[in-house]
């Protein structure tokens, strides 16, 4: 679901905008424990399989 919502947010020319969007997307409509077991994904593997904004954005939550 990270990859469709990040797929979404490449159209927008701003990167960073990008990656701030589907944070954001991320945080208001992802519960908790989806938005962790995202994370816990992202350290375990490096988000290897995850879109590259889906992969910084999860970063970025991870950050706190």
């Amino acid at each position: 679901m990270a990859n469709d919502i990040a797929r979404y947010f490449a159209s927008e020319p701003d990167h960073a905008e990008a990656v701030a969007g589907i944070g954001t997307h991320l945080r208001r409509f992802w519960e908790p424990r989806m938005r962790a077991g995202l994370i816990a994904h992202w350290r375990a593997t490096g988000g290897e399989d995850l879109h590259e904004l889906a992969r910084e954005a999860v970063a970025r939550l991870a950050e706190g």
